[in-house]
Order: structure tokens, then C-alpha cells, then sequence
């Protein structure tokens, strides 16, 4: 049967999603504490406990509402149940819950509707770049450290959404990501603004005094997109604070846009402000027809 996983995790001490020898990442974490749970050794050849994701994040990047998905056997799955009176779906989650480190926290484990892929059915990704500027009085919260990008200067958050507005649209997006091996840099980005988080004083009530709301003032950069080459969030943003700094031009950007071309301007910013924030699926009866014509697409690009 196949399981949907939806949880979080602060990104700051993994070496990102995927699975590397020596090194802590998300995914190994994960399938070391399946392992555990539905007592089965790790490396046995005959059900590999394998999570397919919806999002591969980088070295740093968090997520608040990352998906995958995990193919299992019933008479597996049967073995978390111990001497609870739960589900083994339900189970499983308890008992994750437990086991898990203090940096990954599971919210839900379901059973996948019908043709459900975490990656392939999935129709956008929406990600979240956090940063507190010159002009917020959360830059010198130590608090805000771990998620928030913190700079000195005040940024032009006009001429930045500038540049936000030409991000949208079905882009080469290869002047600010990587492909992986035999893919592309084209992606349809849906969304992109800038924002800064409240505008009227920030103040939340409470009991009879009053307390500042913790992101008052934070800049958020909020991009939607059918899928994300590599880098290309953090690059995106570190070209949109070159413009807000007043060091890049808003032609300087489109060019780029028009000619993706790899160089050194436009490398990556800080991993610690960017966040998953939501992957959005379609109604359960087109998850399969979906994850084809994703998987074709795919094909299509790596002739």
C-alpha cells in the first residue's frame, strides 16, 4: 500500500532532503526511524523502505509543509501496532512521533488516494524566503536567527518586486539554477512577490499589556511554481536584494531573464531564510493522469 507522510523540519543542522553516506539529511533520518518502527533491517533487500518526496531541499532549507510518499506491505505496516489499539496507519505516526529527532516533526500519515506520486502528481511548490532588513526591528532578534536571513541595509522593496513581476511565466531559468544531469532550467513560475510582514505597528494584545508580533517588519519573498531547478529560490532572491541594495539594475535582471546564462552574479543566497512552505495536488481522481504527464514531460527533457 502506499502512505502519504506530510511534515516539517528545521533545516539548519542537515545536510539537506536526500540520502548521503556519513552525512545527516532528512531523508535518512526518516527511513532510519521506519526502519525502527516497522522492524525491518536496514538494507534488506526485500522491502526497502524507500520515501519519494515532493521537494528535494538544499543543505539548510526548511520545510513547513513537505510531502512524500512510502510504498509498504500490510503485514509490514502491521508490525508498528504493538499493543495499541490504533490503526496501523495511525500507529505508525504515534510511534514516529516518538522517534524521531527533535528537528523533524510528523504531522500526518494517511493512506494515499489512488495514483498519488508526492513528486510527480504535485502541481506547485510554494516557497518562502524570510529576511529582516535595515528597516525591521526583528533584525537584532536572536530568536529569528535560525529561519531569518539578517542584513544591515534598508532595501528598495518597490524595485525588488520589479523584479519579482518578471519572474513570472514559463521562464529559462538557467541564469540562476542548475539542471540536473539530462533535465532543463524551464519552470512556470505562477507566483512572485515581496512583501513586508505588517505595516500598522505590528502590536498583538494580550492579557492587558501589549507584544510586538515576532515577524513584525520581516521582508517575505513568496514563490509559487510547478517545480524548482536547483538553487534557483536562493538565487532568484540573492539577484532581488542585489536591486533592492541599489548594486543591480532592474535591466541588469531582465537581461539575465532573457539570456540564462550561469555566472557569478548570480549565485545563492543564504539557505537559512527559505522554507517549503506548501505542496498543492490536485483532486484525488487526477493524481494519476497528473504524475503521466509529469513523468512525460521528464522523459521528454532528458532525450
Amino acid at each position: 500500500m502506499r502512505l502519504r507522510l506530510d511534515f516539517a523540519y528545521d533545516g539548519g543542522d542537515f545536510y539537506g532532503w536526500a540520502k548521503q553516506p556519513a552525512l545527516r539529511t532528512v531523508q535518512g533520518e526518516l527511513e532510519a526511524a521506519l526502519h525502527k518502527v516497522l522492524r525491518v533491517p536496514e538494507g534488506e533487500v526485500g522491502e526497502p523502505l524507500r520515501l519519494t518526496v515532493a521537494g528535494r531541499t538544499d543543505t539548510g532549507v526548511h520545510a513547513s509543509g513537505q510531502v512524500c510518499h512510502l510504498d509498504v506491505s500490510e503485514e509490514t505496516l502491521q508490525r508498528c501496532v504493538g499493543h495499541t489499539d490504533l490503526t496501523a496507519v495511525a500507529a505508525l505516526e504515534y510511534r514516529l512521533r516518538h522517534v524521531l529527532p527533535d528537528d523533524i516533526a510528523m504531522h500526518k500519515v494517511s493512506v494515499a488516494p489512488s495514483g498519488f506520486d508526492a513528486r510527480f502528481s504535485a502541481l506547485e511548490r510554494t516557497y518562502v524566503y524570510r529576511l529582516a532588513d535595515g528597516a525591521c526591528r526583528a533584525a537584532s532578534d536572536p530568536r529569528m536567527r535560525g529561519f531569518v536571513l539578517q542584513l544591515d541595509d534598508a532595501l528598495d522593496v518597490d524595485a525588488m518586486n520589479a523584479a519579482a513581476r518578471l519572474m513570472v511565466g514559463l521562464r529559462d531559468f538557467g541564469s540562476f539554477a542548475r539542471p540536473n544531469p539530462g533535465g532543463t532550467t524551464i519552470r512556470e513560475v505562477k507566483q512572485a512577490r515581496w512583501e513586508r510582514v505588517g505595516g500598522a505597528g505590528g502590536v498583538q494584545r494580550r492579557g492587558t499589556g501589549c507584544v510586538p508580533a515576532l515577524e513584525d517588519g520581516l521582508l517575505e519573498f513568496t514563490i509559487v511554481a510547478d517545480a524548482f531547478a536547483h538553487n534557483m529560490v536562493r538565487s532568484l532572491v540573492g539577484a532581488s536584494v542585489q536591486i533592492g541594495r541599489g548594486k543591480r539594475t532592474l535591466d541588469w535582471f531582465a537581461e539575465k531573464i532573457a539570456t540564462p546564462l550561469r555566472e557569478g552574479s548570480t549565485g545563492p543566497i543564504a539557505p537559512c531564510g527559505l522554507t517549503l512552505e506548501y505542496v498543492a495536488y490536485p483532486p484525488d481522481e487526477d493524481l494519476a493522469s497528473r504524475a503521466e504527464l509529469i513523468r512525460a514531460r521528464r522523459d521528454s527533457a532528458e532525450l
